[in-house]
């Protein structure tokens, strides 16, 4: 998982209305997660109804053993490292599933590697032991990264969200630029609908307005420490689920900011185990 590399300390500015729905959220929000309004169970692809996006409670893993009694509704995993038997004990909990697929990247260590052509393989990667992909490639990418939607589905996932899909802003080897990168992923969406899987996009800030309306849901690492919550409100605005992540802070002191954006929102270690503090939601 790649870091962001500056830091801001101020929040993201914010109108003063939204504040004031903030303190009203947290003041009217039910600790008890089993009072919470019933939500629609998830289909295949996942649905994200309008009405229910502010109300869903998130829990993202990718180490350490998956712990399936966690309250929430909405699981990020591994494909991978998830088992089936793991898949169809949260599907009988009603809990939605999305599996986490680089689609910009590909690691030596990936069952997958030796599919992907040395020709699309460039710089050093954001992952340990990684390197990027040349979006551009379509051709050569879409049968390796149509098998690992498939994957997901198979193993139970209703959802995926498209990692490492912002190879533009970095130096990749190649010379990406951003309608590159938009059509590479706009491709991935309608290749996960095709797949009957629901796609959603991790990061990649400064695409969300042009991509909003091929995704259904976006997930994002701190968006209060690199104030850029406001770049999400175009998914938030919506009705589309904005799944939000700080990785330092109280969550005394962020929540305040991202409930009354609209945003689900927890507090994790960088490690993404099964630890979490989550903002309440209304």
């Amino acid at each position: 998982m790649r870091i962001r590399p500056r830091l801001r300390r101020r929040a993201a500015a914010r109108p003063l209305h939204r504040v004031a729905s903030a303190g009203v959220a947290l003041l009217l929000a039910v600790p008890a997660y089993g009072c919470r309004p019933a939500l629609t169970p998830p289909g295949a692809p996942t649905a994200w109804p309008t009405g229910q996006s502010r109300h869903w409670q998130w829990q993202w893993q990718l180490s350490g053993p998956l712990d399936p009694t966690v309250q929430a509704d909405v699981f990020l995993l591994d494909p991978v490292a998830t088992t089936a038997a793991e898949t169809a004990e949260l599907r009988s909990r009603d809990r939605r599933l999305i599996c986490q697929v680089y689609v910009g990247s590909v690691r030596s260590t990936d069952p997958d590697a030796s599919r992907f052509p040395h020709v699309v393989q460039g710089s050093t990667g954001p992952r340990p032991d990684s390197r990027w992909l040349d979006v551009r490639g379509w051709d050569a990418l879409e049968p390796v990264l149509a098998d690992r939607f498939r994957l997901c589905r198979g193993k139970g996932f209703g959802a995926v969200a498209l990692a490492d899909a912002d190879g533009y802003a970095f130096r990749t080897g190649f010379p990406l630029d951003f309608d590159d990168q938009l059509l590479f992923n706009r491709r991935l969406a309608e290749l996960a609908r095709s797949l009957s899987l629901s796609p959603g996009l991790v990061n990649d800030v400064p695409q969300l307005a042009a991509l909003a309306p091929d995704f259904d849901f976006v997930v994002n690492e701190e968006c209060v420490r690199l104030a850029q919550c406001a770049k999400l409100l175009p998914f938030a605005d919506a009705g589309k689920p904005v799944f939000h992540v700080e990785y330092a802070g109280s969550t005394d002191d962020f929540c305040v900011t991202t409930v009354g954006y609209g945003f689900a929102s927890i507090r994790k270690d960088r490690a993404l185990d099964a630890s979490r503090e989550a903002c309440p939601l209304p």
